[in-house]
């Protein structure tokens, strides 16, 4: 029997073409057509703020941080059930992160905990849209704004989701996006960076072009080009830029698929789910989620083992998600954390994820169905 996997990357129609093309138009580095076109496209889906395309996720939530001024002696709060990116990009530019814990309905930043956690030393806080799913981000903007803090914005599950009708990614001054492999939209590694609160746009081009105006230079508001600020070289190569944008072209039919094989899970396993003392996952009614991922909360650690090993015993990749920030190794060295986080405990412990990609069958979602049908204690 054939495994089926937690992830597939997405090829569209054209994908192969676009590719050649692209490598074939002599430019090969960042900034390019390809840049400007899935770039522009991008722009669409943030109500028309600027992005910038980085080579990871990771590097956008650097550049974020590196933009706002954080650095020793700062505290940014994040969440502690998120992955390592979103804090080391704290710890690289000198600052502490300090965890928090999340709500136990969407697994989300608690924003009475964020409160707790405010010291003078405050400098920012970390949103992350978890499965695409928002916190509650009006008042989490609300209480920055009434402290003076910033607010940032990691969506690298939310693409395409909304909050009360407003684009994730567009809540906080900065936002971040990821377009590796295993999210909707995909060019095996990518990210962007979402400038929502222009102050920050110059010198994000400079940041990501080495320290340099390049970027004016090119747009000849520069006689030349020279070095003014730090920086480091933080553009996407044009080829993988082209995939992007025929992956962008194939929003709309990518979330399909996605939404199709979701819907099936949420229907077709909600009797049985809670026949074995488990939850589904939550999407508030404010949401409009973009169908990332699926997942279930198994009653303790225990059971999340049995049912991983039976799902993969009957040829079903599911798998497990973060662990907590807080207690790892590199956690306890570099930050501090706000109590003992048990919601974020439960979630390491408990959450499993079905497999879910655009593309997937028929026949594979009846064959993961069946597979969870089939668990019992």
């Amino acid at each position: 029997m054939d495994l089926i996997p937690f992830n597939l990357p997405y090829i569209p129609t054209g994908t192969h073409e676009a590719m050649m093309t692209s490598l074939s138009s002599g430019k090969l580095s960042g900034d390019g057509p390809e840049t400007a076109a899935a770039s522009s496209l991008l722009s669409r889906l943030f109500n028309d703020s600027p992005v910038l395309l980085t080579p990871s996720c990771t590097h956008a939530l650097e550049l974020a941080i590196r933009l706002i001024g954080a650095g020793p002696g700062d505290e940014v709060i994040v969440p502690s059930y998120t992955f390592t990116s979103t804090a080391n990009a704290v710890v690289l530019a000198g600052a502490t992160p300090v965890f928090v814990d999340i709500e136990p309905e969407t697994l989300n930043i608690d924003v009475d905990e964020i409160r707790t956690a405010i010291t003078s030393n405050t400098k920012a806080v970390f949103c992350i849209n978890y499965a695409g799913v928002s916190p509650q981000l009006a008042e989490i903007k609300a209480l920055c704004e009434e402290y003076g803090l910033v607010l940032l914005e990691d969506n690298a599950h939310g693409l395409g989701a909304k909050s009360q009708g407003q684009p994730l990614g567009t809540f906080a001054a900065l936002a971040t996006q990821s377009f590796h492999e295993t999210k909707n939209i995909q060019c095996g590694e990518g990210g962007c960076l979402v400038v929502n609160d222009l102050k920050y746009w110059e010198m994000a081009e400079v940041w990501r072009e080495k320290g340099t105006n390049r970027s004016q230079f090119f747009r000849g508001q520069v006689a030349k080009y020279t070095w003014v600020s730090e920086g480091s070289s933080l553009l996407l190569a044009d080829p993988l830029a082209a995939l992007l944008k025929i992956q962008l072209h194939n929003f709309d039919l990518i979330q399909k698929l996605r939404r199709d094989v979701w819907h099936r899970y949420d229907s077709e396993l909600l009797e049985h789910v809670a026949s074995i003392g488990a939850t589904q996952m939550n999407v508030p009614s404010q949401c409009d989620q973009p169908f990332h991922m699926y997942y279930l909360m198994m009653k303790s650690l225990e059971s999340r083992t049995n049912f991983i090993s039976h799902l993969k015993e009957m040829g079903v990749n599911a798998t497990f998600h973060y662990q907590p920030l807080h207690s790892s190794e590199a956690g306890r060295k570099y930050g501090r954390s706000q109590g003992d986080l048990p919601n974020t405990q439960r979630a390491a412990d408990c959450l499993v994820r079905l497999p879910l990609w655009a593309g997937m069958s028929e026949l594979q979602v009846d064959r993961v169905i069946d597979a969870v049908r089939g668990f019992s204690y």
